[in-house]
């Protein structure tokens, strides 16, 4: 199982042109499909006076969630190439959007496929790509005397501790990579008088 995915840090801009026509590429990095909405209607606004805002994005961690929109352009010629971009860098949690300025000169079906491919894969070369970790939390008490096996856990796994609290109960909260989070709480599960604390 995949617990690692790829995104970007930051909002990335290139500017891609084909017989005059004139393509602005914007990568930006999003969480939901309110965030990409909220984005694209900034960029419409921005650029009101251009012919097509044209765009794509992907969200989640399995890269389940996508939408594209040709936004008038002849249909699968922006919104698609645009997506496959996204997919052939693997990326996720981002939306790539492309306004066009008209140039008065037709690309055709292919040219502008080839143009909004362009444009979206210049923006994300501009941009910083990282590898994120998909991570669990878990909390749960347990009694002093059994502190040594909780550590040994927390040693062998290495689960980063975000929060810790010693008093008649110790109160513990670790974060941990998805593919071994079953394993921790297993491993705890044994341990004596430990309880897990459910999340609200």
């Amino acid at each position: 199982m995949e617990d690692t995915y790829k995104t970007i840090t930051n909002l990335s801009k290139a500017i891609y042109t084909e017989k005059r026509s004139k393509f602005i590429a914007y990568a930006i990095p999003v969480l939901s499909v309110e965030d990409a909405k909220v984005e694209i209607e900034k960029l419409k606004k921005e650029y009101y006076d251009a012919r097509h805002v044209c765009w794509a994005y992907m969200l989640g961690a399995e890269r389940q969630e996508f939408r594209s929109n040709d936004d008038g352009e002849p249909s699968g010629t922006a919104g698609k190439p645009i997506l496959g971009q996204i997919n052939s860098n693997e990326l996720t949690n981002i939306l790539i959007a492309v306004i066009r300025y008209f140039g008065g000169i037709k690309l055709g079906t292919s040219g502008l496929i080839v143009a909004y491919r362009e444009a979206a894969a210049e923006a994300i070369t501009e941009a910083e790509i990282i590898e994120k970790t998909v991570d669990c939390q878990v909390s749960f008490s347990f009694e002093y005397p059994f502190m040594n096996d909780v550590m040994k856990i927390v040693k062998d796994l290495e689960p980063t501790i975000l929060n810790q609290s010693y008093d008649m109960d110790c109160i513990m909260t670790l974060e941990i990579r998805k593919s071994v989070f079953k394993e921790l709480k297993n491993r705890l599960s044994k341990v004596e008088s430990l309880r897990f604390i459910e999340k609200e």
